[in-house]
């Protein structure tokens, strides 16, 4: 955190240096130019010059430091409000019974869709039951994955040589705006960690999984958030027909709220344990998964896979542990 600290200082100097400049043109530019006065003149002149000169060679850290994050994110605030979670599609048990009734005869469960959509025919069974959950609180999220370069950053800062592994720089070989791959999700909260020491405001965090489905779904009650078209996803995501690669963050449409790459490129741990029934008994308000469990979700899809499971309700799991060539993370900030 300290290269960060020297660059906000230098920050507050070319400020510094730019008033004082401004003052000394304005008065040059008033006085008198008569005999008493060009001493002073030519100094004020000289003066301007060299503190112009050293406003230039700070000029850079202005640009760097105009972003909200200290280390080049963008966040777009999500407003509070309800949605539908999950998917239209029976659950384990419901498929079981509706196998069984099959079997002797009776009436099997219907589905009744709560916006009046057809059941979704590519849905797992961890995604019902669909319901309504309620996210009482704005937050804000990232617009993009975290890249390469604000990991390096932390391993840099932080001196975490040990994550910088041949692996690890052979599965993110694709440049420093691309999104960063084969980070475990201890290791994205060890980055959570470095990236709220000593920060006194807003803090960062990874997002729960019913504010990730909140913000990708974006309003939407869609199979994706730009609608049920499989076919318009190449317009909006890298999966496995267009990609081949890890790509840079922000290179294809973003959803209706701002945010990219919410499908496809990377999978995105979300903080909650995983719990393939959780849905059944998950509170309505502000849900934050199972209290215990031995997996992690993550969701998203990547540029590994195929369509149907970058849809906005999909869900994975992977231990805490895990690493993959396609498994990153994206920040929310409250």
């Amino acid at each position: 955190m300290k290269g960060r600290a020297v660059e906000w200082i230098q920050l507050e100097l070319t400020h510094a240096c730019i008033w004082i400049y401004f003052c000394t043109v304005v008065w040059s530019a008033c006085i008198d130019e008569t005999e008493d006065w060009e001493y002073i003149y030519n100094k004020m002149k000289k003066l301007q010059l060299l503190l112009g000169l050293f406003a230039l060679q700070l000029l850079p850290c202005m640009v760097y430091a105009s972003d909200k994050n200290p280390i080049g994110m963008d966040f777009v605030e999500i407003p509070a409000g309800s949605f539908h979670i999950g998917s239209c599609a029976l659950t384990q048990k419901q498929s079981d019974d509706n196998k069984k009734a099959v079997t002797k005869g009776e009436k099997t469960i219907e589905l009744l869709c709560v916006h009046g959509e057809k059941a979704d025919k590519f849905a797992f069974f961890d995604e019902a039951p669909q319901h309504e959950v309620n996210i009482s609180k704005p937050f804000e999220m990232a617009i993009h994955e975290v890249t390469l370069a604000q990991f390096k950053a932390f391993m840099r800062e932080a001196k975490r040589n040990d994550l910088n592994t041949d692996t690890f720089k052979e599965y993110n070989d694709f440049g420093d705006q691309a999104a960063v791959v084969w980070v475990s999700w201890k290791e994205a909260q060890e980055y959570i960690s470095w990236l709220n020491e000593g920060n006194k405001g807003k803090k960062y965090r990874l997002p729960t999984e019913a504010e990730w489905e909140y913000a990708a779904r974006a309003g939407t009650t869609t199979l994706f958030s730009f609608g049920d078209d499989v076919e318009k996803i190449k317009d909006y995501a890298w999966f496995d027909s267009n990609a081949g690669k890890i790509r840079p963050v922000g290179q294809k449409k973003p959803n209706p709220w701002g945010l990219y790459d919410m499908h496809g490129n990377a999978w995105e741990w979300v903080q909650d344990w995983y719990g393939a029934g959780y849905y059944a008994i998950a509170p309505t308000v502000d849900p934050q998964g199972p209290e215990k469990g031995v997996l992690r979700g993550n969701r998203g899809g990547s540029w590994n896979y195929f369509a149907a499971h970058l849809r906005s309700a999909n869900r994975s799991y992977n231990s805490e542990e895990y690493h993959n060539l396609d498994l990153g993370f994206r920040l929310v900030r409250q």
